[in-house]
């Protein structure tokens, strides 16, 4: 196989990894993950991710590459009062919907009625406490986190995509000189722990259906439109269909929802990973493998980022999500006459309250489409 396809497939993933792992590991503390189970997760995460884009790669002969749904990450770190059982009920619900939008065309195009505006201000909404919470964490921890920042800035000048990376490189060097003690690392490889997922009408409605709507709006869509912007025919229903059932089947573990990939797509569909276009799809299988030996390392990587400080993953996670934030601020308040309902979205999903044990995502779409569609109403 041609080095650059592997070169890039390594890279790729390792910005896929490094910069969003440690909101992973929030969200799965958010609902109470014994270590087992948080290994689980992460294993469950790599190995769906692996097995869709070799699938759909070696399928379509188009490059495919997945991910995890970072947006889906933050929202289930957002959330509180739910059991990992009743997150994995969750995960069900929302990867079985993907599953049904392959194949049901009119969800599908349900789910794309819904105005972007409104999209972009309830995934907004979500992320916005994480990277609000940086000045709180920098001032709690300076010598730390503002020498992560400052590098963070300084490398996204250059090269955005290794910005969270280099900051997570510098944050550890801090540490591991600063006090934190490097743990006693097992060679043990992970294992999956089977999760039964339970049923509360609340937490499917706050969690899976709101879940399902950032996974489709804020990653699949940009997923199919990175393909087609690099050249190639993204397989919709069939990345759908694979996507959701592997989904489905990571749950079962612990897993959220896998999709398509837009920004570490990206660097696996240009020119310089294979001067013949037929030939790029290669690149989902090293990317793939690249992915298993990511989910084997699991255990070891779990355990090292349990041990450093609160405020480096803290700053990680604000760092990670800064980029995701702005893309759907631009998204929310593109249009003008959609700004007002926007943000009245954007406030009641950031403030994170809950009604009737439905988490706020939910309630800032309604009060969105509400506000959107209520000068229609009154005519």
């Amino acid at each position: 196989m041609r080095f650059s396809l592997i070169s890039a497939a390594i890279v790729a993933a390792l910005v896929g990894y490094g910069s969003t792992i440690a909101l992973v590991l929030s969200a799965a503390a958010a609902v109470g993950a014994t270590p087992a189970q948080t290994v689980s997760w992460v294993l469950a995460l790599c190995l769906t991710k692996a097995a869709g884009s070799a699938l759909l790669s070696s399928w379509h002969r188009v490059p495919v590459v997945l991910a995890w749904s970072t947006p889906g990450a933050a929202l289930i770190a957002a959330t509180s009062g739910i059991t990992m059982a009743e997150a994995v009920g969750a995960f069900l619900l929302a990867a079985g919907l993907v599953v049904l939008t392959a194949a049901v065309g009119p969800l599908g195009r349900l789910v794309a009625r819904i105005p972007d505006a409104i999209a972009g201000a309830m995934l907004a909404g979500v992320l916005l406490p994480f990277c609000a919470s940086l000045p709180v964490i920098a001032k709690t921890g300076p010598a730390l986190v503002l020498p992560m920042v400052v590098l963070f800035l300084l490398v996204r000048l250059r090269a955005p995509a290794f910005a969270v990376l280099a900051a997570l490189g510098l944050g550890l060097a801090l540490a591991f000189t600063t006090g934190t003690q490097m743990p006693t690392l097992s060679a043990a490889l992970p294992m999956p722990v089977p999760i039964l997922p339970e049923w509360r009408a609340e937490v499917l409605i706050g969690l899976g259906l709101p879940l399902y709507l950032v996974t489709m709006a804020s990653q699949n869509l940009p997923g199919f439109a990175t393909m087609r912007a690099a050249g190639f025919e993204p397989p919709v229903q069939s990345a759908l269909a694979v996507t959701g059932g592997l989904s489905a089947l990571g749950a079962l573990f612990g897993g959220h929802t896998i999709n398509m990939a837009a920004i570490t797509a990206a660097i696996c569909m240009g020119d310089d990973v294979h001067p013949d276009r037929s030939q790029r799809w290669k690149v989902g299988l090293a990317y793939a493998a690249v992915w298993v030996m990511l989910g084997l390392s699991g255990p070891v990587i779990v355990t090292i980022l349990d041990v450093l400080p609160p405020a480096l993953l803290a700053t990680l996670v604000a760092l990670g999500l800064l980029a995701p934030l702005m893309g759907a601020l631009g998204l929310a308040f593109a249009a003008p006459e959609a700004r007002f309902a926007a943000t009245a979205t954007l406030i009641v999903t950031a403030a994170g309250v809950s009604f009737f044990g439905i988490g706020a995502a939910f309630w800032g779409l309604v009060v969105g489409l509400v506000v959107q569609a209520l000068p229609r109403i009154v005519r």
